[in-house]
């Protein structure tokens, strides 16, 4: 079975459509899958839930998405670097789940586990718990939390092979890992393609079997965040 594709659009091509649930690999602009995020732009697919722990900044990545109103909701834990992103949802024209980043991290383990649900003490007491179930054990009180699964992950890898053993690089690995488990579909990005039988297998973050698709990506497309220099003398 050949799971390499061209390009990212045919990548997605005849997987994706209206009304889905896709996760979204990264941290930031770092380990992103920004090119698949275009490709689900020029495909024009609507009506999207995106989880994914921010959505990138302006104009970049899921940015895009939620500037043509491809995304219906964000089920998120961080979205300060996103003007769009706060217009929309004060705006009403985005449903947001907010998470906490441990609870929304493990919520998708558990997803790619298995695990329907489990108890954490994180968020008692606030917001985060209305509507939610509360239990207690050992004398302290928990809110029960729900696995994440979706219909198809989004990830990108520093490095990955053609059977789809993917290797993540440094903050790349906050999300993108467990999201490749979680899904009925993963599809890879991958920065550096080499040979099945090149990567070691003790560095293999994800192993082939849960990635379907995979292409190949410019290594040089890398955004800076918030951008810090010194002041010249």
């Amino acid at each position: 079975m050949n799971k390499v594709f061209p390009d990212a659009k045919s990548a997605l091509e005849g997987v994706v459509k209206d009304g889905m649930t896709i996760m979204s690999g990264g941290f930031g602009l770092c380990g992103i899958p920004e090119t698949l995020a275009d490709a689900l732009l020029e495909l024009g697919v609507k009506n999207l839930t995106v989880i994914s722990n921010n959505a990138a900044v302006d104009g970049i990545g899921l940015g895009r998405l939620l500037e043509t109103r491809q995304i219906k909701k964000m089920i998120s834990s961080y979205v300060g670097e996103n003007k769009i992103f706060a217009q929309m949802y004060l705006a009403g024209e985005l449903e947001l789940e907010f998470n906490p980043q441990g609870t929304l991290a493990e919520r998708i383990r558990a997803g790619g586990a298995g695990i329907p649900a489990f108890y954490t003490k994180t968020g008692v007491g606030t917001l985060i718990a209305e509507g939610k179930e509360v239990k207690e054990f050992d004398g302290e009180k928990y809110i029960m939390e729900r696995g994440l699964t979706a219909d198809i992950s989004i990830v990108h890898a520093w490095k990955g092979d053609a059977a789809g053993n993917l290797i993540y690089r440094k903050t790349a690995r906050n999300f993108n890992p467990m999201m490749a488990t979680a899904s009925k579909m993963t599809i890879a990005e991958v920065e550096h393609l080499v040979p099945v039988g090149e990567l070691d297998p003790d560095e293999i973050h994800t192993p082939a079997i849960f990635v379907k698709r995979i292409v190949a990506v410019d290594p040089n497309r890398k955004h800076i965040e918030q951008r810090t220099v010194r002041k010249r003398a």
